[in-house]
């Protein structure tokens, strides 16, 4: 039998994974849109935060910052000259002890001459290359120390190159300036135009083994080397004068004697001269790690470092005309893994997704809602509003026993003498036969009277709603303006999904007041005006409710002010504080008019104001409505709430 094995599929994206959620996108994007935000804005936010169990870009932003403090901390960048000058002092340590007891001159003066080197490591290597050691243990070490620096100078250039060498022999050295050669052929005939897809190939498949990244192309292998190159640089910056100029020397020995040296000062200019852009004297970075760490491993920590920084800038987007586009997908991939990248991905598909299915739309270069998108932010707080009402407490709209008349609610109940509903032939028919059991050879089912079942119906009284919500500025600054588009969604919804015959009519009213649509409530902000104009919502209430004199009127105010405009006889808004008795007497007035349609006012405080409580208990003394004074966050259940009572009431 053939085996298999199974693991978490490792390729990218699940492709099993459920389709892209643009509804719940939509959800998460409602509360800063209802908070006052731009679509853009809020579509930026989301990306920040993060939804549905994927990482924004602040928790990347974190891990980004929190890899650069371990790198930070990984060790000390002289670390290489460390350990170079311990291996030095070693073998001189070894061949002292080799010369110590031999009495003639010949050893003196090899003692001499370990004594007149110089007090540099690059320098004493120089000096030593030619001397004959006595100890074979010196020797030994010497030739450690040079296989050492030969291995992390190289491997500091070229990243894995180390693993590839089998040995320190003539003929390694010998292949990597074979492959440094092809390598600054291949981008000098690049330059020229004359380069091939298949002259990358071959070179990959002849010297594919020191470059274990394994680069796509040309330009890949070019980036990569310019990373590491540039990191070298900043690591001999990032030391003192004395250590760098050490260093240096100790590199370009290393270099000299491998017999690279001329091929290596070839590459590095061509690759200074295919990137201008980069910044090859930039300043050192700060190590705070106490270890020693090779000159390899510091020149990879400088080299992710780099990348780090300019992966963090780009995640931090805070700069003119960022997109998330700028962020490259392979430094997310190098630096925080396979993962990341795909959350990078699903939040690039943020946008696509909320356009491609019909929640975004592009107007006059900006950002919009759709209908379906506020269709959907009323819905869900709609939702939001029924979950913290009271089980079975508010929707009881029917009346059961209204005739055939009534539109069937799809509830049953027994039949009474008088009774003008249908009978439920399936219900009745059920109840007798669990009365009698199955029925007999001439399959008749035996009916009592007792089996009998009506199906209820229910009239719907048709209403005129008027919903009238203060825009001023206070709202905002008292925090509630977010409720209360929140709340004029949720009764959009209520009323197109519960009683399509209704008649509804939103007014926002400032200095003065206009009728908003459903679409136009989502990007709605508050006015930056003085006034509250009730007198205008008024008007525009009334006139609405007169061209539907057979609908029951229904008229809910959302303030948290006091009345302080009206509407001057041109027409004009006239603002005064504290209010004009004119603004008093024509706002009362319209109150009136309002108690003669048999309108109910009922009016919900935001503040808890003496002005404003004195407006309100004279306008429920004059008209009879409610004064209802609601929390922020329990505004949306308190107009539902009254809104549904209002009706059963006029339905009694």
């Amino acid at each position: 039998m053939t085996g298999y094995r199974y693991g978490p599929y490792r390729g990218g994206p699940d492709p099993l994974a459920p389709p892209y959620d643009a509804g719940g996108a939509v959800d998460a994007l409602g509360e800063s849109i209802l908070g006052g935000q731009d679509v853009a804005s809020a579509l930026r936010d989301l990306t920040r935060r993060g939804f549905a169990g994927r990482r924004g870009l602040d928790d990347l932003l974190r891990r980004v910052r929190e890899r650069q403090r371990e790198l930070r901390r990984s060790g000390r960048l002289d670390g290489i000259l460390e350990h170079a000058r311990a291996l030095l002092d070693t073998a001189i340590g070894q061949e002292r002890a080799e010369l110590f007891p031999d009495p003639g001159d010949e050893a003196r003066l090899r003692e001499a001459e370990l004594d007149a080197l110089p007090p540099d490591v690059a320098g004493a290597i120089r000096a030593l290359a030619g001397y004959q050691w006595r100890s074979q243990a010196a020797a030994e070490t010497f030739e450690r120390l040079k296989d050492l620096l030969r291995r992390e100078v190289l491997d500091s250039q070229f990243r894995g190159i180390r693993e590839a060498m089998s040995g320190s022999d003539a003929q390694d050295m010998a292949r990597i300036r074979q492959m440094m050669a092809a390598l600054s052929g291949m981008i000098e005939a690049d330059a020229r135009g004359e380069h091939t897809r298949q002259d990358f190939e071959d070179f990959m498949a002849q010297y594919g083994e020191f470059f274990p990244e394994r680069p796509a192309s040309l330009d890949e292998l070019i980036d990569s080397l310019v990373r590491r190159m540039a990191a070298a640089q900043r690591l001999l910056n990032s030391l003192t004068g004395e250590q760098r100029d050490e260093l240096a020397g100790l590199i370009s020995q290393t270099m000299e004697d491998a017999g690279l040296a001329r091929e290596m000062a070839r590459l590095a200019d061509l690759l200074r001269a295919r990137r201008p852009d980069i910044d090859w004297d930039a300043g050192g970075e700060r190590m705070a790690g106490s270890e020693p760490i090779g000159l390899s491993d510091a020149t990879t920590a400088l080299s992710e470092l780099a990348d780090l920084a300019q992966l963090e800038e780009a995640l931090r987007q805070d700069y003119p005309g960022a997109a998330l586009d700028d962020i490259d997908e392979e430094a997310v991939r190098r630096a925080l893994g396979r993962q990341a990248v795909d959350d990078m991905e699903a939040l690039k598909e943020i946008e696509r997704e909320l356009a491609r299915q019909g929640y975004l739309v592009y107007e006059d270069g900006r950002l919009e809602l759709t209908p379906k998108a506020v269709r959907r932010l009323g819905d869900t707080a709609l939702r939001q509003v029924f979950a913290r009402l009271e089980r079975g407490g508010y929707g009881d709209h029917e009346q059961p026993d209204v005739g055939q008349a009534g539109e069937p609610t799809g509830a049953t109940r027994p039949w009474r003498f008088g009774d003008e509903q249908p009978i439920d032939t399936a219900a009745t028919v059920r109840n007798a036969l669990l009365r009698g059991g199955l029925p007999g050879e001439r399959n008749a089912v035996r009916l009592d009277v007792t089996d009998f079942e009506v199906g209820e119906t229910e009239r719907r009284a048709s209403a005129a709603v008027c919903l009238l919500v203060d825009l001023s500025y206070s709202m905002a600054l008292r925090g509630t303006w977010s409720a209360a588009k929140q709340t004029a969604l949720a009764l959009y919804s209520l009323v197109r999904t519960r009683f399509p015959q209704d008649a509804l009519q939103v007014v926002g009213f400032s200095n003065y007041a206009r009728e908003l649509k459903e679409t136009d409530l989502a990007g709605l902000g508050w006015d930056m005006v003085q006034g509250t104009n009730l007198h205008h919502a008024l008007v525009l209430a009334g006139r609405f409710l007169d061209r539907r004199p057979e609908h029951n009127p229904v008229v809910l105010v959302i303030t948290d002010g006091e009345p302080t405009a009206h509407l001057t006889r041109d027409g004009t808004s006239w603002f005064d504080w504290p209010p004009s008795p004119e603004t008093l007497e024509l706002t009362m007035a319209e109150v009136d008019k309002m108690t003669r349609r048999r309108a109910t006012l009922n009016i919900f405080m935001l503040a808890d104001d003496e002005r404003l409580t004195s407006f309100v208990d004279e306008v429920a003394r004059r008209n009879g409505g409610r004064v209802l004074r609601a929390m922020p966050d329990s505004l949306g259940e308190y107009v539902v709430s009254d809104f549904l009572r209002s009706r059963r009431a006029r339905r009694g």
